[in-house]
């Protein structure tokens, strides 16, 4: 593997997201290097509960964009003709990555430390249970412009009012917030985050397999019967059109003249200090 690591220890399979030089940024490979470790947690009978983390400094930064938005692919042109449907199979089998997390017969429990933005959410939201550091900053940024949250998981997650607060601004919450909102699980010091999400880990792994297993398919029935599979292939095709709107073509053709990072810094200058 190539972005992330994979190890056992006891009960316990660890997933880690590692490409902390770049602010494990998500990749075309990482999803479906996701898939195969979750499928490869469901296979082992020794396996109650699956730990994905990140690497270095923060959680995930969201995608690695750097390069895809500064070199303007030919799809990305106004003057050509655009179908929306390569924009859709490019996504999806991203999202179907994502949700291999959601999908796993195991359950999953997310840990997040400094930052989880963009589709670096997607991970943490596929998730079932999230352990957030208090001082942690988590939110969608790209609900600004040039994205929409392809896993459509907010509104499940936090209730429409949350979500909607959250996606109308691209605001950050931190991970105190995210507790009392009722995305997190838990919201300890940063110097108690591994402590505390060992000590769920250990308590989920008590319980047989069997039961994990129902339990996570019996909770996970309530979010397919509102509608989850098509509220995503809509947020799929939303993420397509974000990118071909006028303010998406703006944004990145900006991109490709100052570079992504002081495009973005442009884009969230207006929202800083709110």
């Amino acid at each position: 593997m190539n972005t992330l690591r994979y190890d056992v220890t006891g009960r316990v399979a660890r997933i880690t997201l590692d490409r902390p030089e770049r602010g494990n940024g998500i990749t075309m490979e990482m999803p479906r290097e996701l898939t195969d470790c979750v499928e490869r947690a469901n296979l082992d009978r020794n396996v109650h509960v699956i730990a994905l983390a990140g690497a270095g400094k923060g959680f995930c930064g969201g995608y690695d964009l750097v390069e895809y938005a500064e070199r303007q692919p030919d799809n990305h042109d106004p003057s050509t003709p655009w179908d929306p449907m390569l924009d859709y199979q490019f996504m999806s089998p991203n999202v179907r990555g994502f949700m291999s997390l959601f999908h796993s017969d195991k359950p999953v429990v997310c840990k997040v430390h400094g930052f989880c933005v963009a589709g670096g959410t997607d991970m943490a939201l596929c998730s079932d249970l999230l352990v957030i550091a208090d001082d942690a900053r988590i939110g969608y940024p790209p609900a600004r412009v040039w994205g929409v949250p392809t896993t459509a998981l907010w509104a499940s997650r936090i209730g429409d009012q949350r979500a909607k607060r959250l996606l109308f601004t691209g605001d950050l919450i931190t991970g105190a917030q995210a507790l009392e909102w009722g995305l997190a699980i838990d919201a300890p010091p940063a110097s108690a985050l591994d402590e505390r999400y060992e000590a769920l880990l250990e308590r989920i792994a008590e319980l047989p397999i069997n039961q994990l297993v129902m339990m996570k398919l019996l909770v996970n029935q309530a979010l397919y019967a509102q509608g989850l599979h098509a509220t995503q292939v809509l947020g799929t095709v939303f993420d397509g059109i974000a990118r071909h709107t006028p303010e998406g073509y703006a944004f990145q053709a900006r991109a490709a003249e100052v570079g992504f990072r002081q495009a973005v810094a442009e884009r969230d200058a207006p929202f800083e200090g709110g």
